[in-house]
């Protein structure tokens, strides 16, 4: 059972490498990382082979062990039935023990299959039940603390949140939609904690648009309110892309929106956040793997469109930030510096002020090829 544990447990990890590794191989070969992978894959196939190569000895081992007294009693019968005068047997009787020989034999295969089906079983069912005891998340509601029915009701600040790789950024906004719970300390939206209420609530609230856009086989209409809650001609927002499309909004999403390019997959998300209309978004470096001529479709709608919400912009073009009344700088999982993008820029040894030099020295750099 244990090495039918191990068995699965690598198993497990040559799959995830595996769908990790298709799903970014564009990045893994811009960084020339593919060797590396490469080894790991190899690596992590080494340990599941080795796990069942230990798993077929074990096998082999026991069916040794079992058959060598099977034939210990054949041989004995036989020599018995040799040597010893019992007078003449009937053909009968000879093919009979001969038969339950085999038969015992074979008696024996069947039992250690079986108890190989068994340890993979009770080692599923292991698995099944450490699943079924992870903690779930909080209540979806918590009827006797919901919120009001405009909350959030006050917007209107546009937040930039800058720093290096790894300093917190992508934590703080997971923090926000409480896809981790803060150990201490609080968030506080129009003066209520937001770990005091359900998750539904929260969540349905805030509106996002992630790093990569998320869509559902289906429909765009479908993809653009998935619950049905507006009617045609309020989804208007991505008429020129859908315009392309021979059926309009009842064009074809494949799974993730393989069929539609990456900026018009943005563009679905950002046209259903503009039917959310929540008075907060939030944008997870949206316009980092997109064209310049879409991110400037993308900040001009939102510059128009959510002109009365607050939007929370993780960086990733540091001209997307400029426009920001406030630039929040982070370092090492620490708020470092947070006030208007002209005093930071201009301030001794600000984090935000190095990021843009590094950023304009960068394109300058790239212009000069």
């Amino acid at each position: 059972m244990e090495l039918k544990r191990i068995s699965g447990t690598t198993k497990s990890s040559v799959t995830s490498h595996l769908a990790e590794s298709i799903a970014g191989a564009m990045t893994i070969r811009a960084f020339q990382e593919g060797d590396r992978f490469f080894m790991k894959n190899v690596n992590l196939i080494d340990a599941n082979a080795s796990s069942d190569f230990h798993s077929f000895s074990a096998n082999e081992w026991l069916i040794q062990r079992l058959e060598i007294p099977c034939a210990v009693v054949l041989s004995l019968s036989a020599l018995a039935m040799t040597l010893l005068p019992f007078g003449a047997s009937a053909s009968g009787f000879i093919g009979m023990a001969l038969s339950y020989g085999l038969s015992l034999n074979l008696f024996l295969i069947a039992a250690i299959q079986y108890q190989c089906v068994v340890a993979n079983l009770m080692v599923s069912v292991e698995r099944l039940e450490q699943y079924m005891h992870i903690p779930s998340e909080a209540p979806e509601i918590i009827e006797d603390n919901r919120p009001a029915h405009g909350w959030p009701s006050v917007g209107g600040h546009k937040i930039g949140i800058v720093g290096r790789t790894g300093s917190g950024k992508t934590t703080l906004i997971s923090a926000l939609f409480r896809l981790v719970e803060p150990s201490e300390g609080q968030i506080i939206i129009d003066d209520l904690d937001i770990s005091t209420i359900g998750l539904h609530d929260l969540r349905s609230r805030l509106g996002i648009i992630p790093q990569e856009p998320t869509l559902f086989s289906g429909s765009i209409r479908y993809n653009l309110d998935p619950l049905s809650e507006h009617n045609d001609y309020e989804i208007w927002e991505l008429r020129e892309a859908v315009q392309e499309k021979e059926e309009g909004l009842n064009s074809l999403v494949v799974q993730d929106g393989s069929n539609w390019s990456v900026g018009q997959r943005q563009l679905i998300c950002l046209g259903r956040a503009l039917l959310k209309r929540s008075r907060i978004l939030v944008l997870d470096e949206a316009t980092a793997s997109i064209d310049n001529t879409t991110d400037s479709i993308i900040q001009r709608t939102i510059r128009t469109e959510f002109s009365d919400c607050t939007v929370i912009t993780v960086a990733h073009r540091i001209p997307t930030v400029m426009d920001c009344t406030m630039v929040l700088g982070i370092s090492d999982g620490k708020l470092i510096e947070y006030d208007e993008p002209s005093k930071l820029i201009n301030k001794e040894g600000s984090l935000f002020g190095q990021l843009v030099n590094e950023y304009w020295s960068r394109s300058s750099h790239d212009d000069t090829y």
